[in-house]
């Protein structure tokens, strides 16, 4: 699947991935390919990214918004820096 993690400023992740795990204001949820159609809120946490089976890259986010659709996840923050 597509993951974009953008903030107001500029792009901080774009690309091919197989999941993200995200902080949900109602508690952590995950993302794989082919995941349904949705829209959610986020705190600040951290966000992981499944590059593959094997290997990961995290992020501290701040509060935003992920919309998945179509197979292509876009994560829209307020801030977020790679741990």
């Amino acid at each position: 699947m597509t993951l974009e993690i953008l903030t107001p400023e500029k792009e901080i992740f774009s690309g091919e991935v197989y999941g993200v795990q995200l902080p949900g204001i109602s508690g952590s949820f995950e993302v794989l390919d082919k995941h349904a159609s949705m829209v959610s809120a986020l705190k600040a946490g951290s966000l992981k990214i499944l590059v593959d089976k094997t290997s990961t890259t995290l992020y501290n986010i701040k509060s935003g918004f992920v919309e998945v659709l179509n197979n292509k996840t876009v994560v829209l923050v307020e801030g977020a820096e790679q741990k």
